[in-house]
């Protein structure tokens, strides 16, 4: 049965995941043949070397809660960057009537292994080339379509949203502002003080799992620091990675540990070389063990590790203890 008989499109948002580029979500917003909307979200991989597919999509977009009449091109929503915003009731401003080429079926076939999708971006083309008097009109030159996407690419840079900075609050601007190098902010007392500058929202965006493991052996605070961006935006990043706790302890645990053993393997080198066959072994074994938290950190420390760091523990409390009585023994 034509799904155009039985529905009508009236807007349909495209998004592009900043993280994994290959993810796409878009949200279609149909009027049904009883008069009454309904929303339906989709999810789809848009893989490089492989056909487009489909997955099963659980609501993420629609339980934002934001108002789809307010979204438009460019819109940041979480870890998702609308590409492309169509609203059937608003007629469509005159640099902005070419869509992009990744959703042009004529530019990218692949489309079409995606009808769920690419019905609707066919419906939207043939919306957009009709002109004022209801006559299909010609399809864009190709030149004109580039200077189109020239200039709409120039709106989104021009969007004051994407050039906020997330770490510190919006602040008017005024003549007197100084360059992004030497931001300053006058201190209670009067005195001008130099403010540091922090990471953009780009800058945020681009922050990958490789750079955050740069400084898993830091303490959040220090990491946060160098990476130039705020406490409350680290933690997000973390959470789009999965990772539920800094890994700090857990590192700084794993090194504290096989420094022990370096020493312990460096003395029993000289007595005892089956000994120090096992100090090493077991050096090798938290040594990778601590290279799979950096490369997962939401990994927990194994039960084993965490029986040895309790035994260290005991070993070194009864050294001081007996070190400490012995200091209070008399002399004979």
């Amino acid at each position: 049965m034509d799904s155009s008989k039985t529905h009508l499109l009236l807007s349909l948002l495209i998004f592009k995941n900043t993280i994994n580029r290959e993810l796409i979500r878009s949200l279609h917003v149909y009027r049904l043949i009883n008069g009454k909307e309904k929303e339906v979200e989709r999810e789809f991989v848009f893989s490089a070397n492989r056909a487009y597919v489909e997955m099963e999509a659980d609501p993420l977009l629609i339980l934002q809660k934001f108002e789809v009449s307010e979204v438009f091109e460019g819109f940041v929503n979480g870890s998702w960057l609308c590409i492309f915003a169509f609203y059937a009731h608003r007629p469509p401003p005159p640099l902005l009537t070419c869509i992009p080429s990744l959703l042009t079926l004529s530019r990218n076939p692949k489309l079409r292994a995606i009808p769920s999708l690419a019905n609707d971006l066919e419906t939207i083309f043939h919306m957009i080339c009709v002109t004022d008097d209801k006559e299909p009109s010609r399809v864009l030159s190709e030149r004109t379509c580039q200077r189109n996407n020239q200039n709409h690419r120039q709106l989104r840079r021009n969007v004051p949203v994407l050039d906020q900075d997330l770490n510190c609050l919006p602040y008017p601007v005024t003549p007197s502002e100084l360059s992004d190098d030497q931001q300053i902010e006058q201190s209670s007392s009067g005195t001008m003080e130099k403010k540091k500058k922090r990471a953009t929202s780009k800058d945020i965006a681009r922050i990958a799992l490789s750079d955050l493991a740069k400084y898993f052996d830091l303490p959040i605070v220090e990491a946060s620091r160098n990476l130039k961006v705020g406490l409350t935006v680290l933690k997000k990043k973390c959470r789009e990675f999965g990772i539920p706790r800094w890994p700090h302890r857990k590192i700084k645990s794993l090194d504290s540990l096989i420094r022990d053993l370096q020493e312990e393997r460096e003395w029993q080198q000289q007595d005892n070389k089956a000994a120090a066959m096992a100090v090493a072994k077991r050096q090798r074994m938290l040594e990778n063990e601590r290279e799979s938290i950096e490369k997962k950190p939401f990994w927990e420390m194994k039960t084993e590790t965490k029986r040895f760091r309790q035994d260290v523990f005991k070993r070194k409390h009864r050294a001081r203890v007996l070190g400490t009585q012995s200091l209070f023994l008399p002399d004979n």
